[in-house]
């Protein structure tokens, strides 16, 4: 277990969780990084840790480079476990550091989870001196917890940025240059709609405030590491935080006897003569946090679910709470199926996508038992119409 070097004086000490498939809800299908970064200088600093779990690949990398005992500050960018879980582990090898945290959300965070340990709360515009190079706090409250913050090193030009612009991206490479760019792009942009889009406006915030810093590389919390293409990801965060959405639309269903795809597939297809590029999702087939990454800058979307029990089906219900809970912004919804008899579901879809913020533009599409040639004819008609 070997440190990389980033720059000079300058170590990823992190662990990289190749096995992770799932967090927080979302599928990961690719892994996870905890990201933790070690700053050679007259007092020695780590910035985060990693999950206590992962603590002795830590260590190990720490080791690589120095006896852990010399560090002189520990910063806790944020509290949640994946990046503060082995602070108590590394707090006992550093009898004599700190460890730098938020106020208050940081400091009650940590005492709450670790017990009185040497804290030393920060907030917005304070400076810790290290030697040649400061290091600089700004804190990004709810991006995604209230103690989150971001630590800016002028002299190196790096801002240590934790949960903000990162992936759930497993590589043995640390960089993004080192990496598939499309599918790195894909991930961030996966982490951002499946964590962050709820955060949208904190993440305008953020950005207004690093938007000042002469950033030449983003050392994140999970993944990998920006540097040769900081100024993509920093663009792409302004367009996802401002919720822009392109002429584009995403077709999700469940189905029992077929009726409701038959349905779902009639849209598409209405979608796709009018010249809107469309996904269709099968909710049996797909995960519901890789349709929410084509929601996010979608601007249709259509949810179709037949009847049972009086209900929409449960895996249409569980992706409705799903999307309601990230608060996606500025889409143009309908919902659509198919029922036997009673037909509440296409009503509570519709009733959920408004919860959901979306903005009703067609009227549920409700077909009794199989679709009619005739009535495939109308809803064609209906899409291509909006």
């Amino acid at each position: 277990m070997q440190a990389v070097k980033i720059c000079k004086d300058i170590y990823w000490v992190g662990a990289i969780d190749w096995s992770m498939r799932s967090f927080h809800g979302y599928q990961t299908g690719r892994g996870s990084t905890y990201n933790a970064y070690l700053i050679l200088d007259e007092k020695i600093t780590l910035i985060d840790t990693v999950k206590d779990s992962f603590a002795d690949e830590l260590l190990a990398r720490i080791s690589s480079v120095i006896d852990p005992a010399r560090i002189d500050y520990i910063i806790s960018s944020h509290v949640e476990p994946d990046h503060s879980g082995s602070i108590p582990r590394i707090a006992q090898l550093c009898p004599n550091a700190k460890i730098i945290t938020s106020l208050p959300n940081g400091l009650k965070g940590l005492k709450a989870r670790y017990g009185e340990l040497p804290y030393e709360g920060v907030k917005a515009g304070d400076e810790l001196c290290i030697g040649h190079r400061r290091l600089q706090f700004v804190p990004t409250p709810m991006l995604h917890w209230p103690d989150s913050m971001v630590t800016y090193c002028p002299e190196e030009k790096i801002l240590f940025s934790n949960d903000a612009f990162g992936q759930h991206f497993a590589s043995s490479k640390r960089f993004d240059d080192e990496n598939d760019l499309p599918t790195v792009l894909w991930e961030a942009k996966k982490y951002y709609a499946n964590i962050l889009m709820l955060y949208g406006r904190q993440a305008q915030t953020a950005l207004k405030a690093v938007n000042g810093l002469d950033i030449a590389m983003i050392a994140t919390g999970h993944g990998l590491i920006w540097r040769s293409h900081v100024a993509e990801i920093l663009s792409a965060y302004q367009k996802w935080s401002s919720c822009e959405v392109n002429d584009r639309a995403v077709v999700v269903f469940d189905s029992m006897w077929h009726s409701t795809e038959t349905i779902a597939k009639t849209i598409t297809e209405a979608f796709t003569q009018k010249g809107i590029p469309v996904s269709f999702y099968d909710i049996k087939e797909n995960h519901m946090s890789d349709i929410v990454t084509k929601i996010l800058d979608s601007k249709y979307l259509a949810v179709g679910s037949p009847t049972i029990n009086n209900q929409m089906m449960p895996t249409i219900a569980a992706f409705l709470c799903y999307l309601k809970g990230l608060a996606p912004r500025n889409h143009k919804a309908f919902a659509f199926g198919s029922y036997g008899w009673g037909g509440q579901s296409i009503g509570q879809v519709e009733e959920e996508l408004k919860a959901a913020g979306c903005e009703i533009i067609l009227d549920k599409i409700r077909i009794p038992n199989v679709p009619t040639s005739e009535q495939l004819k109308e809803i064609t008609a209906a899409v291509q119409s909006l």
